[in-house]
């Protein structure tokens, strides 16, 4: 009885201290000048990149999107669990239809024991390209950090600029079915940097003190980019990803996937100057153009005795890897523990097995199209390239049992097993087929997930995000999966937890998670370009037992389809 009591006074004390935000994101055009030209871009309430939300775990969110741009648009709140409240995951036409020019839309959520450093994007088309911003989630009151305070929190948001309009980019993409123009610029908070032209004077300048540690929070807004980080002279000792804590492990350079964040501690403790942090591609497709540029933020020691950037000594450069040096992206990942100890289950309900990679459509009789030998790029899973529904979005349609709109046959396996990694790909696997398919799952299933990368066209590194879910990373590794072999070697006792996992070129991921969330779950590539040609798909997670077990009924302002 006395427990029963404690657990009841714990709950409503949870409660009192727990808040309830209220916020307003107004999207709109605005005009702002990069790289020597002046731009319409779309962004919220004018910010580019967007507002920092702060919460505390346990703090519920209620967000009206209002929507004065000439696009449809929705909001995709990156990596929260979205605990029974998939109608505000926010994918179009996967767990709701578009907010359209002149509509709105409130997005309520909770957030449920997670801690760190999270974000939001638009989820419609390539509007993420600047309409983004962090999510920080700071622990309960009267609980801290499990390190030592820092003296200041800074965020530091990794995006990718086009000097042009990003949806003409695409669309222009799609229609010829060639590859998109790569980016013009990466940037640091929205500014590329004084390597570029016309950027010197508003290069993002981060100030600290002299003796301080402080907590920098990297996110990677990238759109189509992996990025290696680091900063000149200073170590960073990491604490946390995709909010959940790590076991701290230090090292001079990140590397990290749109879609990704991680967490690290600085101590300010070289000579008092100027430092780079530093930015640049990771690119492990061969023979595919990238973005071979660099973006710059300034550390500048906050003593009063430095001169403006641009006006005195040019600060120190720290020592980047090559674009193509897979080993220090390998080295990176490998560091990564969870804090504790984990529980992971020895009984698995599904034991998934899924390719990720690209494709060539044939080009229709008749057109030219813009890849190679006259075909169109494609990706996708299992051999199935992903269709965006149009004129229902997925959940709605399965949870109002409207037919046509999708089916629930998306393959355990592939369809046709062959050497994934090989060197040579028959052409005869390169076209994929294109459908809507979702693959269920019952509540509570214990899910294992082999992602093997393949050899198709091109191999590259892919990092693939789950909706509505965090998961922990058994293993990686290179070549195909061997489930003998390569299942010896999994970590089960203290695997990373993360929402975006970045599957090694030409390798495999094995990931571990429990169905206990329902709803309609993407799972893609978070290269934006991939995910255009299809490479994603949907769970679809049936309700449990009873009301906590199931899915909240849709919100009276849910957008009409």
């Amino acid at each position: 009885m006395a427990s029963w009591l404690l657990l009841a006074f714990v709950l409503l004390f949870s409660c009192i201290n727990a808040e309830v935000q209220h916020h307003e994101f107004i999207v709109q055009e605005t005009p702002v000048k990069r790289l020597c030209k002046t731009h319409n871009i779309i962004t919220v309430n004018g910010q580019f990149p967007g507002p920092t939300i702060e919460v505390k775990n346990g703090d519920t969110l209620v967000i009206n999107v209002v929507n004065k741009a000439k696009y449809n648009v929705t909001m995709h709140w990156h990596g929260v669990r979205q605990m029974r409240t998939a109608w505000a995951d926010g994918p179009e036409f996967v767990t709701q239809c578009p907010i359209t020019p002149g509509g709105s839309y409130k997005y309520r959520f909770t957030i449920q024991g997670q801690e760190g450093t999270l974000w939001w994007h638009a989820h419609s088309s390539w509007l993420r390209a600047t309409v983004y911003g962090a999510l920080i989630i700071y622990p309960k009151e009267n609980t801290s950090y499990p390190f030592t305070k820092p003296a200041r929190e800074i965020p530091i948001l990794l995006g990718e600029w086009w000097d042009a309009n990003p949806i003409d980019v695409v669309r222009r993409a799609t229609r010829t079915g060639a590859a998109p123009n790569i980016s013009d610029a990466f940037t640091i908070n929205g500014q590329p940097g004084d390597l570029y032209n016309c950027s010197s004077k508003e290069t993002t300048t981060i100030p600290v003190k002299a003796g301080e540690t402080n907590l920098f929070r990297f996110i990677n807004a990238a759109l189509n980019a992996e990025l290696f980080v680091a900063i000149a002279n200073h170590k960073m000792t990491v604490v946390g990803a995709d909010a959940s804590y790590t076991k701290p492990f230090t090292t001079s350079v990140l590397m990290i996937g749109p879609g990704q964040t991680t967490d690290v501690l600085v101590a300010a403790d070289q000579a008092i100057a100027d430092y780079y942090i530093a930015a640049r591609a990771y690119s492990s497709a061969q023979g595919v153009p990238f973005d071979n540029t660099t973006t710059t933020a300034i550390m500048t020691y906050d003593c009063g005795c430095s001169p403006a950037p641009g006006q005195g000594v040019r600060p120190m450069f720290p020592t980047l890897p090559a674009y193509n040096d897979t080993g220090a992206a390998t080295a990176f990942s490998s560091g990564l523990k969870s804090l504790n100890a984990v529980k992971i289950s020895d009984h698995i309900d599904e034991d998934l097995f899924f390719t990720v990679g690209l494709g060539l459509f044939d080009c229709p009789r008749g057109k030219t199209c813009g890849g190679p030998n006259n075909t169109r790029f494609t990706a996708s899973m299992n051999n199935v390239s992903f269709v965006f529904p149009s004129t229902f979005s997925i959940l709605q349609a399965h949870q109002n049992g409207i037919q046509g709109v999708f089916t629930a046959d998306f393959p355990a396996s592939p369809p046709v097993p062959f050497d994934y990694t090989a060197r040579n790909v028959s052409r005869s696997l390169w076209q994929p087929v294109a459908a809507t398919k979702v693959y269920k799952l019952k509540y509570g299933s214990v899910v294992q997930l082999v992602l093997q990368g393949t050899n198709i066209f091109a191999a590259e590194n892919h990092p693939i995000h789950l909706h509505g879910y965090d998961f922990y990373i058994l293993g990686e590794g290179f070549g195909n999966f061997d489930p003998k072999k390569d299942a010896e070697k999994f970590n089960l006792v203290d695997p990373p937890m993360r929402n975006t996992v970045a599957v090694p070129v030409n390798g495999w991921a094995v990931i571990r998670f429990v169905a206990d969330n329902p709803g309609v779950w993407l799972m893609h590539c978070h290269l934006d370009v991939h995910i255009t040609w299809g490479l994603a798909m949907a769970f679809l997670v049936e309700n449990g037992v009873g009301e906590l077990q199931s899915l909240e009924l849709p919100p009276v302002d849910l957008p009409a389809c």
